[in-house]
């Protein structure tokens, strides 16, 4: 499908139960390539400030460097480790003046004009791509307890109970170089979702649960629908919730 589709989307944004809101997120449509556009996801660490330095950190690198890239002649990929790269130097930077360590997930999906989608990721923010009412793929955290699902030691369901789930393996703003995460999906069709979200959201939500939602819903009732059952499910003690959906459709 390289013709013939438009890209709905909306962004959702929520400061849970905590004091502070230390996620970002946005959606930018490209200034000079209809139907490409990049959704930038953060989920900040560190004080009261210093997460959400962090955070705002990653949606301007990712703003100035999309609005320089050309879908046509510049590689997707790199664009997006240029992004966490550059961010993640920023965010290094700022930790002197900073309170505590300013450290941030990210998770960025790009769909170019072609109807083909690159995405990264570093942290627990997570990436989804669902189709025919299904999840087809999704990213795996970069955590201490992704590690021990992996190696067969515990369940996906005792992951998201485990006492230990808030370890990450990998974000930006470390001491360490962060590993980064990139995949491809060749082509989207019509009725297919990305969705990104931080782990305030999908925390709550089997990935059968969150296929039927994106079916049923457009992204701006999807948003408020999720937003609303994880405020709900989370019982006083939620995390901040942040989350981009965009839908492919025919016109």
């Amino acid at each position: 499908m390289t013709t013939g589709y438009r890209l709905t989307a909306a962004t959702g944004i929520h400061k849970g139960d905590r004091e502070y809101q230390q996620d970002q997120v946005a959606v930018f449509t490209h200034p000079r390539a209809p139907g490409c556009l990049l959704a930038v996801l953060a989920d900040g660490m560190g004080g009261r400030s210093g997460g959400r330095k962090a955070s705002d950190q990653v949606l301007m690198t990712a703003r100035q460097l999309f609005e320089r890239f050309s879908p046509t002649t510049d590689d997707a990929p790199s664009m997006l480790r240029q992004i966490a790269q550059e961010a993640h130097i920023v965010i290094r930077l700022t930790a002197i003046s900073a309170e505590q360590e300013p450290h941030s997930t990210i998770a960025l999906f790009l769909i170019n004009p072609g109807a083909d989608a690159n995405w990264l990721h570093a942290g627990d923010s997570r990436i989804y791509h669902f189709s025919s009412g299904r999840m087809a793929k999704r990213t795996l955290d970069h955590s201490y307890v992704q590690a021990l699902v992996d190696r067969g030691e515990i369940t996906e369901e005792e992951a998201h109970t485990h006492p230990q789930s808030n370890i990450l393996m990998g974000c930006l703003g470390t001491e360490d170089d962060p590993v980064f995460s990139l995949d491809y999906i060749p082509k989207l069709k019509s009725g297919d979702v990305i969705m990104s979200c931080s782990d305030g959201l999908w925390h709550y939500f089997t990935p059968e649960e969150l296929a039927y939602v994106l079916e049923s819903l457009s992204p701006r009732e999807a948003s408020e629908f999720l937003i609303e059952k994880a405020r709900s499910r989370g019982k006083g003690g939620g995390d901040n919730i942040s989350l981009a959906i965009v839908k492919i459709e025919d016109f």
